[in-house]
């Protein structure tokens, strides 16, 4: 199973800054290991944000996107106590969900 995405979520002024850290291996397919042999790529394709249940963030990601990606947004309307969901799916069909408290 993935490793639990660190997600933390602040009120900054009139907004949430929401940062999480996603541990994943984002292998892109053209590294070689140490025998020479390539490394199948292995990165995530879709995540996504919700706000209390509703979507306020989705993109879609490749190969080129580093190891174990930091996610930054911006939004506004949330108050502390709101949830903040995070969500990804990779390429091998592997995913995780996770939420924080949106803190002042």
């Amino acid at each position: 199973m993935p490793e639990p995405i660190r997600i933390r979520a602040q009120i900054v002024g009139d907004l949430v800054v929401v940062r999480a850290l996603i541990s994943h291996p984002m292998e892109s397919g053209q590294r070689q290991d140490e025998t020479g042999q390539r490394v199948p790529a292995h990165f995530i394709q879709q995540i996504s944000a919700t706000l209390n249940g509703s979507t306020v963030f989705t993109a879609e990601w490749g190969p080129w996107v580093a190891r174990s990606p930091v996610l930054r947004f911006e939004l506004k309307g949330g108050r502390a106590g709101d949830r903040i969901g995070v969500s990804w799916l990779d390429n091998q069909g592997q995913g995780r969900s996770d939420e924080a408290l949106v803190t002042p």
